[in-house]
């Protein structure tokens, strides 16, 4: 009877080995996946941030040409109304 209950325990061991083995690698799987998923969501986060950086050089150029326009078209709107001599 008692090598009965040593065999159950034996196999229930072995089992139980087994199951975390495929535990292990599971585990082990999971966090492959993860380092590749912040990866990821770190290069997303530098193109994120170079093309927030582009579009504020377009804005700020954007700007400048805005202004420009606005300064041509007063200048040439003052030649309009200055009296010819």
């Amino acid at each position: 009877m008692a090598d009965a209950t040593h065999d159950l325990l034996h196999e229930l061991l072995k089992s139980f080995h087994v199951r975390m083995d495929k535990l292990d690698r599971g585990l082990a799987d999971l966090r492959s996946e993860m380092i590749t998923m912040r990866g990821n969501i770190v290069t997303i986060q530098q193109d994120v941030h170079h093309i927030y950086s582009r579009l504020d050089r377009v804005d700020q150029r954007l700007d400048r040409i805005e202004n420009r326009l606005e300064l041509r078209e007063r200048a040439e709107a003052q030649a309009r109304f200055e009296p010819h001599p």
